[in-house]
């Protein structure tokens, strides 16, 4: 069998990883505590950074090419590297991974959701291309590359994506309107992942420019080579009508390729070509070189000079008021290759318009198909609908690196770091947000799978696939990935550790159950029903190991009890102690943290993780004491009275956490006293000892047990829940459920000087839709609170959607949250196309399966 070098390569980086750790544990290579100290904290170390002893996921065929296979062993008939001896690591080779079309149909792509647009392959070290411009604002000239908010473009977004091989994006800067199509094929003579093309059309408006901008509009287009490939910029300088060639190279993988360019416009073409292993400053190497031939000659241009051995080649196209151009990745391109002129022809010109707008309607014909909004819509919240969805696809981002791991307290290395690496890994993930969190978070995640699956459901089980092979030996994973330098760049440093004990809502568990309740309801075709069967298999292993780890290290004091490990049980600063592991920041959760706690929400994304054990083990007919603890445990959580002793308020018939609490707690500005100087600085003050009781803030986390169907439809406690949802003092407004009742304490308040309230008050989409999706379900159960169900979910859906919409077609973008205090206004992160793409499951009234 052929092992490629790039494989080994990769098996070689993991053993070196491997060895690091090895190193570090055997020579002590950091300071701390005294030596009989450190070996239990070393082995935990070790632990946190060694894979899952478990077959990989993305190891796994999806074609059915007569391989046999077993549940929990590894693919017969293909050579494996055994383990590193001393650890849980095992590599095997190409011939198992996520292949065949559907790897190759996804090879390339628009994997780098940070920048405006941007190209590379779902591999380690590739080829990357992408596009910069020259806006202007205020009469200063700033380069356009990566997302930020801090460019104050009127819009930006995807308005069609289909997750694979077309996308079409609408960009407004200041008077300028560009759009980028993007189009991929696997055409007669290509190479393996096939060829690709990018139309810019850019037209200004002349009003909003200043008078020298008015004339010319500055685009750039760069390819450049992750692996520091040198990079062959053409010889001469590019006529500016037909195709010219802009640059080649040659890759392993892709053999020969070629980039042409095409247009009918008068342009002007200037070029320059950088050595750097650097992928994440590029923007700042056109700025400098822009800075400097404009010194030297006094234009705004590069220089048309290259370095040698140039792995990033960068092309400056200047128009005049507007202009249509065509660029072109051609893949095994050899020169004596005859369909070289007419693969060009394809994926340039009028054929490539007529083929965007067939794409177009074929991706508009597939929305109508699986999310039958037609009739339930008008057509002003259909696009908004099909924007949502194109920007949740678009957002689809492919990440190489190493996590950070914290160090256990108190050690260090000796060079000083206070961190120790992951293994290698990649991850083909969605993003909340191209421009504030460009890179993978655990529990967003599972909210993009409700909706990737339904459109596509091959490409969410390579996502989840990605995320499950994250487990190390101990079924953790770590809640935030910033893999590689260009997602590093994006993050404070303060959030870029990742601490093993601390955990993230099992969000996943959301699409999984999905899948496995669509076999059982013969939702989907023969061939996705043995797919999948075959993907929730393998993933079995991984699944009960995560599922184990919530179990041993997230569970309260007593049986049957969890709560979110983490919190600051000494924090002087925090008004109520954060809660960052449970994705809720800073609701209020008992004022005093301690191992008493019981948290509710925690309780219920534990009994969706055991239903959906449940599930997954009874179409994979296993009957083993594993399966039958699942059972087991799913029936105590599951228990209705045991739920009322440990989290209901009678009085007031909501669920409540449960810990050492006071409600008289405050901030206060003291004076203290430091290194002689007096300083001010705000302080908790506690004005009554905690005691141990309920939690008395309704909010989100009050629902929980509704969400879930935990609550029997003929209980008067369903009726509270109604109640509490209805009231306009505690959770409803007209434009959806507020976060945190306004009769809390804490409603709205700061959680320090400098941290406003977040989930304080203000309107999420994800919980909104969880809430929906409570209704909906009891809108169907029989009982005598099913007409009200059905009237406030019918309420509550119009209100939802009519924010989003209203608010996308006034500001241009979804929004991280809506605020309840200011009619509905979008607040926060903005391009947040996450889970506020769930209105397309709630225009399409499509829910999850959380009920057993």
């Amino acid at each position: 069998m052929e092992v490629s070098p790039r494989n080994l390569l990769l098996v070689g980086t993991a053993s070196v990883a491997l060895l690091a750790v090895a190193f570090v544990v055997y020579t002590g290579v950091w300071q701390g505590k005294a030596d009989g100290e450190v070996e239990t904290p070393l082995r935990r170390v070790v632990r946190s950074v060694t894979p899952l002893d478990a077959p990989r996921m993305m190891d796994l065929p999806q074609e059915n090419n007569g391989i046999d296979h077993c549940l929990f062993g590894f693919y017969k008939g293909c050579f494996m590297f055994e383990p590193h001896s001393g650890y849980d690591w095992f590599v095997i080779v190409d011939c198992l991974q996520f292949q065949g079309d559907h790897k190759e149909s996804l090879y390339w792509g628009t994997y780098r959701p940070n920048v405006y647009l941007g190209i590379r392959a779902r591999t380690p070290l590739s080829l990357i291309a992408g596009i910069m411009w020259i806006g202007a604002k205020n009469g200063q000239y700033f380069l356009r590359h990566v997302c930020q908010d801090s460019d104050e473009l009127s819009t930006y977004g995807w308005t069609d994506h289909n997750g694979r091989d077309y996308g079409h994006q609408v960009l407004v800067d200041h008077g300028l309107l560009l759009t980028t199509s993007f189009l991929k094929e696997k055409g007669e003579g290509s190479g393996y992942g096939g060829d690709w093309a990018v139309r810019l059309n850019a037209k200004t408006d002349g009003p909003s420019l200043s008078e020298d901008q008015e004339s010319t509009t500055h685009l750039f287009f760069y390819i450049a080579d992750e692996a520091g490939n040198s990079i062959t910029m053409d010889s001469h300088i590019p006529s500016s009508r037909g195709h010219v060639l802009l640059a080649s190279g040659s890759r392993e993988e892709i053999g020969d390729w070629k980039v042409y360019l095409r247009s009918e416009e008068n342009l002007e073409i200037h070029r320059a070509g950088f050595k750097s292993i650097s992928m994440h400053n590029l923007s700042d190497l056109v700025q400098q070189a822009l800075a400097t031939n404009a010194m030297q000659s006094g234009k705004l241009n590069l220089p048309d000079m290259a370095e040698d051995s140039s792995n990033v080649i960068v092309y400056q196209v200047s128009m005049k008021r507007s202009a249509e151009v065509d660029i072109v990745f051609l893949s095994g391109a050899a020169s004596e290759n005859p369909m070289i002129e007419e693969r060009i022809n394809r994926l340039t010109g009028p054929v490539l318009s007529t083929r965007l707008e067939s794409k177009q309607k074929d991706f508009e014909k597939r929305y109508d198909q699986i999310f039958n909004a037609n009739n339930k819509i008008n057509p002003k919240e259909l696009s908004v609908g099909v924007a949502a969805l194109s920007n949740l696809l678009g957002g689809i981002g492919y990440f190489y690196g190493q996590s950070k791991i914290a160090l256990p307290k108190g050690f260090t290395q000796k060079n000083g770091d206070k961190y120790i690496p992951y293994w290698p890994a990649a991850l083909y993930t969605a993003v909340p947000s191209r421009s504030f969190f460009p890179r993978g978070f655990l529990w967003d995640e599972g909210f993009h799978q409700l909706v990737i699956w339904r459109w596509d459901v091959h490409i969410s089980m390579d996502i989840i696939g990605h995320w499950l092979d994250l487990i190390n030996a101990d079924g953790w994973i770590p809640r935030e990935q910033i893999l590689g330098a260009e997602a590093l760049s994006k993050v404070p440093e303060e959030f870029v550790l990742q601490y093993p004990s601390n955990g993230n809502p099992p969000t996943l568990f959301l699409a999984l159950r999905d899948l496995a309740s669509g076999i059982h309801a013969n939702q989907f075709s023969d061939e996705e029903s043995e797919k999948i069967s075959t993907f929730l298999k393998r993933a079995y292993v991984r699944l009960n190991s995560w599922f184990q780890w919530f179990n041993s290290t997230q569970t309260g004091k007593y049986e049957g009890t969890f709560y979110w490990h983490g919190r600051d049980s000494m924090a002087t600063r925090e008004l109520n102690p954060k809660t960052l592991t449970s994705g809720l920041d800073d609701y209020p959760r008992a004022s005093h943290p301690n191992d008493e706690e019981r948290h509710v929400d925690l309780r219920c994304w534990m009994l969706l993780a055991t239903n959906c054990m449940c599930s997954i083990a009874e179409f994979l007919k296993t009957d083993s004491s594993l399966e039958k603890d699942y059972y087991k445990m799913s029936n105590q959580l599951s228990d209705f009275g045991i739920l009322n002793k440990m989290h209901l308020d009678d009085k007031t018939g909501a669920y409540f956490d449960y810990g050492n609490h006071t409600e008289k707690v405050r901030l206060r500005w003291y004076e203290v006293r430091e290194n002689d100087v007096m300083r001010r600085e705000l302080l908790r003050e506690t004005l009554q000892p905690p005691q141990l009781q309920l939690v008395p803030h309704v909010g989100y986390v009050s629902m929980f047990p509704f969400m879930m169907g935990a609550i029997p439809p003929e209980s008067w406690v369903l009726e509270k829940q109604l109640d509490l949802i209805s009231n306009s003092s505690i959770l409803w407004t007209n434009y959806g459920l507020r976060s945190l009742s306004r009769t809390s304490s804490i409603y709205m308040k700061r959680n320090t000087e400098h941290d406003p309230p977040y989930w304080r008050g203000a309107i999420w989409i994800n919980m909104n839709y969880m809430i929906l999706s409570g209704l909906h379900h009891y809108a169907h159960e029989d009982g005598p609170y099913k007409d009200r169900a059905k009237e406030l979910y019918d309420e509550l859906r119009s209100n939802l959607i009519r924010n989003i919409v209203k608010n996308y077609h006034e500001t241009g973008f979804f929004w991280e949250n809506y605020d309840q205090k200011n009619k509905g206004k979008g607040k926060g992160a903005r391009s947040f196309t996450g889970w506020t793409s769930l209105v397309v499951l709630i225009m399409g009234e499509s829910y999850p399966t959380l009920h057993r």
